[in-house]
C-alpha cells in the first residue's frame, strides 16, 4: 500500500480520537452498520481530497465498509491531523497522502497520488482534486462516474465550470444540503473559528470589536457566536440581501473601508478573494487580529500585507506579527488559512455527522444513478436529506408529528379552499 504521512507511530493516538469523534456521530454510524451488510460502493474506487481529521476519518470507515477503495490526500496543506493520517494507514488499511505543513508541491503532489488510482468517484471540499483532474488528466475523465463537493468555494469553483462548458462529470454539491449548510457551515464554523481565534491568540472576546466578513451561512454562524462571547459584531457585505438580514439580526453593517479603523479582531468568510487588502491593513488599530475561515488563504492580501510592512516575525504558534510602515502591529492567525482548523480541530463532530453521512449516501446515489445524469452541478436528492435529518433527530431521541391524510390533501389539492 502506497502512502505518505508523517509519522506512522502516532497511529495509537490517533485510533482514540477518531473513537471519541466516532460517538458523537450516530448517523455516520449507523450508515456503517447498513453499508456492511448492502456493500453499495462494491468495486468501486474513491478518492477523496477532504480535511484530514478524526470526523473524516470516520468517514472514510463507512465508505471502506460499503466496499469501495478508498485514498485519501489533504485539502488544506495545514488542517491535516498527523496522528488520523497514521492511524488510517496502520488500523484501518486505507492509503493517505497528508502531511502537516507540507508545501504547495507536496500538496500537489498527493492530489495526484489519489488521481493516480483512477478513482471512479470524487470527492472534493474546495474542488482542487477535480480541477486538477481536469487541468491535468482530462483523459481520466471518462473513467469517473460523478463527484460530490464539500464546501461552499468548491461549489463556486465547480458551477463556473459547468457554466464555461468544462465539467465533464456530474457532481453532487453536497455542501448546499439543508442538513449541511444549515448546521456545519452556521453552528460548526461558528463554535469552530472561535476556538481556533482563542487557542492561537488566547485574547478576551467580551468588549472587544468582531469585524465578520460575510454574512453566508458560516457568517451568519460566526456573528453569533462572536456575539454571544460577548464582542460588538460588525458585518461587511457586498449583497445587499444579506447586508439587510445581518441589520434586522442587530448587527452593525458596514463596508471594510470603515469596518478597518474599528475592528479588534476580524475574520473572513466569504470565499472570494482578496476581502482585506493592503489598504485596510493600514488602517486597522495597532494589534488588531486578523483571520480567515473561508476556504483558501486568498481572502487576506498577504502579499500586499508583506507591502506594506517592515518587519514579521512569528510570535506564537499559529500567530505572525506584521509590523508596517507606519509602526502599528496587525497579527495574522494560521498563515491565512482555515483558522478552524489550523489552529484548533475544526467542526465538532455532531455537526460533521450530517454532512458526512450526506457524503456518504451521495456516493451510493452516484453509484446507482450516475450514468443517468449530464455533466452539471446537482443538488442533494431530497430524500437523502431529508433522511439524515430524520436519522439525527432519532439518535438525539427526538419524535416529531407527521401529516395526516386529511393534512396531506389540504396542502395538495386547491379545491378546499378556505
Amino acid at each position: 500500500m502506497n502512502f505518505d504521512i508523517k509519522d506512522p507511530s502516532l497511529a495509537e493516538k490517533g485510533r482514540l480520537r477518531i473513537e471519541w469523534a466516532g460517538r458523537d456521530m450516530p448517523v455516520l454510524s449507523r450508515l456503517k452498520e447498513e453499508f456492511e451488510k448492502e456493500k453499495p460502493l462494491s468495486g468501486l474506487r474513491i478518492g477523496a481530497c477532504l480535511h484530514v481529521t478524526t470526523e473524516t476519518a470516520n468517514l472514510m470507515v463507512v465508505l471502506k465498509a460499503g466496499g469501495a477503495e478508498v485514498t485519501l490526500c489533504a485539502s488544506n496543506p495545514l488542517s491535516t491531523q498527523d496522528d488520523v493520517a497514521a492511524s488510517l494507514v496502520k488500523n484501518f488499511g486505507i492509503p493517505v497522502f497528508a502531511i502537516r505543513g507540507e508545501d504547495r508541491d507536496t500538496y500537489y503532489a498527493h492530489i495526484k497520488a489519489v488521481l493516480d488510482t483512477h478513482p471512479h468517484i470524487t470527492m472534493d471540499d474546495g474542488a482542487d482534486l477535480i480541477s486538477t483532474l481536469h487541468a491535468e488528466r482530462p483523459e481520466q475523465a471518462k473513467e469517473v462516474l460523478g463527484g460530490t463537493e464539500e464546501t461552499t468555494t468548491g461549489v463556486i469553483r465547480l458551477r463556473a465550470m459547468a457554466r464555461d462548458g468544462a465539467l465533464k462529470y456530474p457532481v453532487i454539491a453536497v455542501n448546499d444540503a439543508l442538513t449541511k449548510h444549515l448546521f456545519d457551515n452556521r453552528y460548526g464554523t461558528g463554535q469552530s473559528t472561535i476556538d481556533g481565534i482563542l487557542r492561537a491568540t488566547n485574547r478576551l472576546l467580551a468588549g472587544s470589536v468582531f469585524v465578520v466578513a460575510g454574512y453566508g451561512w458560516c457568517g451568519r454562524g460566526l456573528a453569533m457566536r462572536a456575539r454571544g462571547m460577548g464582542a460588538r459584531v460588525i458585518v461587511t457585505e457586498v449583497d445587499p440581501l444579506r447586508a439587510l438580514e445581518a441589520v434586522m439580526d442587530g448587527f452593525e453593517v458596514m463596508p471594510m473601508e470603515e469596518a478597518a479603523e474599528k475592528g479588534d479582531f476580524f475574520c473572513t468568510v466569504t470565499g472570494d478573494i482578496a476581502v482585506i487588502r493592503k489598504e485596510h491593513f493600514l488602517r486597522m488599530k495597532d494589534g488588531a487580529i486578523v483571520a480567515n475561515s473561508g476556504h483558501f488563504n486568498v481572502e487576506l492580501d498577504l502579499d500586499g500585507l508583506k507591502e506594506v510592512s517592515k518587519e514579521v516575525r512569528q510570535i506564537r504558534d499559529q500567530v505572525q506579527e506584521y509590523t508596517l510602515t507606519n509602526g502599528r502591529r496587525i497579527y495574522v492567525l494560521a498563515e491565512g488559512r482555515l483558522v478552524n482548523l489550523a489552529a484548533a480541530e475544526g467542526h465538532p463532530s455532531a455537526v460533521m455527522d450530517m454532512s458526512f453521512a450526506n457524503q456518504a449516501l451521495c456516493c451510493a446515489y452516484l453509484a446507482k444513478h450516475a450514468k443517468e445524469l449530464k455533466p452539471q452541478v446537482y443538488v442533494v436528492p431530497q430524500d437523502i436529506d431529508r433522511r439524515v435529518a430524520e436519522m439525527k433527530l432519532s439518535s438525539m431521541g427526538i419524535r416529531i408529528d407527521r401529516l395526516t391524510p386529511e393534512q396531506e390533501k389540504y396542502l395538495s389539492s386547491w379545491e378546499m379552499g378556505t
